[in-house]
């Protein structure tokens, strides 16, 4: 009998078992895919790392998580940095000093300052993602880098989307281009695979096994259960499907040094069908001769794809509010994405499952 089952192997169930364990406690993991690490997985294509699920950037400012994942693995010192590229014309990005001087040709902060309040449209009360921005930058900021991107990746006009959204984008006055605010940041040197499989060493996986499909057997396996999947499937839909939206990645090798001299460039028009281009060895620094690149594409959601971003409107989120109170036991501890319905970042998954499992003891 174990203490815990949890399902899914993602950094959520990582970090639970993992502090669980350091408690005395025995732990069970298991998932549905045949890896571990869930959307942070990585794996090694001839020395290069490649993100197989979208690009992770670890970043954070709590000293207590920093020190916590490094335990597990030395970090690099890489600084996310994408660029834009708008009509084949390569923008700095997040929007920055220098990327208001490639615009308008503004060289100061107050110039820029200016600029971007003549540019602004005035709007009192912005309702959603696209009258907010619009009330920032004005119409050939968001025209030329929010506007396509967004509804490439949502599958919806920007105005039907809240513009929570929108407000993590940085807009600064200097010429600082680091996208995060954060005072730590970098990648696991070897990849996150390499950093997960250490905080579950001494951790009993079973990999390749869907929970549901023998769910009795399972529940009897534990006196906890730890969720980390969709917590609609959980309660088998009773108050319908949540929705989500999907990716396709196209991967390939290049017989090149470098493709795009960048780790992550967006591309930010409607008629490129894919958001992004990622070339993975920019995340550690690679030298070798030749590089992978992967295509990332915006897809609907359905049963047999990956859910990767919540799409939290209120039809969802009072749809996700109606099975979050249907957890009446002490014994079930939803966590991660998916089971909470929430966009987190990876240092806020970590916080949260070290915060529930504290709760516990």
């Amino acid at each position: 009998m174990y203490d815990y089952i949890i399902i899914g192997c993602g950094l959520f169930g990582a970090t639970f078992a993992n502090k669980a364990k350091e408690n005395g406690k025995k732990c069970l993991i298991i998932d549905s895919r045949n890896h571990i690490a869930g959307n942070c997985y990585t794996e090694d294509k001839e020395g290069i790392n490649i993100h197989k699920y979208g690009p992770h950037i670890f970043h954070t400012n709590n000293d207590e998580i920093w020190n916590y994942v490094n335990k597990f693995t030395k970090f690099n010192n890489y600084v996310n940095r994408p660029k834009v590229n708008f009509k084949n014309k390569i923008f700095s990005f997040p929007i920055n000093l220098f990327t208001l001087y490639q615009l308008w040709g503004v060289n100061t902060p107050d110039l820029a300052k200016n600029k971007l309040e003549e540019a602004k449209v005035k709007i009192k009360k912005p309702n959603n993602l696209e009258e907010w921005i619009l009330s920032q930058v004005g119409e050939e900021i968001y025209y030329t880098f929010i506007y396509g991107y967004t509804k490439k990746q949502w599958g919806t006009e920007p105005k039907e989307l809240p513009s929570f959204i929108i407000k993590r984008l940085p807009i600064r006055l200097n010429f600082d281009d680091n996208y995060f605010f954060d005072k730590y940041q970098g990648i696991p040197i070897g990849g996150y695979t390499k950093m997960i499989n250490n905080m579950l060493e001494g951790i009993d996986i079973i990999l390749n096994e869907n929970y549901f499909d023998r769910r009795d057997y399972w529940d009897r396996k534990a006196k906890n259960i730890v969720f980390t999947g969709k917590i609609d499937e959980f309660y088998n839909y009773k108050h319908g499907k949540l929705e989500y939206r999907s990716l396709k990645f196209e991967t390939e090798r290049i017989e090149i040094k470098d493709y795009q001299g960048n780790a992550i460039i967006n591309y930010t028009e409607q008629n490129v069908p894919y958001t992004r281009i990622i070339e993975h060895k920019h995340f550690e620094f690679g030298d070798q001769d030749y590089t992978y690149i992967t295509k990332e594409y915006p897809d609907n959601w359905e049963e047999y794809k990956t859910p990767y971003y919540p799409i939290n409107n209120d039809k969802n989120n009072n749809v996700y509010n109606k099975y979050k109170t249907l957890n009446k036991k002490n014994n079930i501890i939803f966590g991660g994405r998916l089971a909470e319905y929430k966009y987190y970042d990876m240092h806020q998954i970590i916080g949260s499952a070290i915060n529930k499992f504290n709760k516990l003891k």
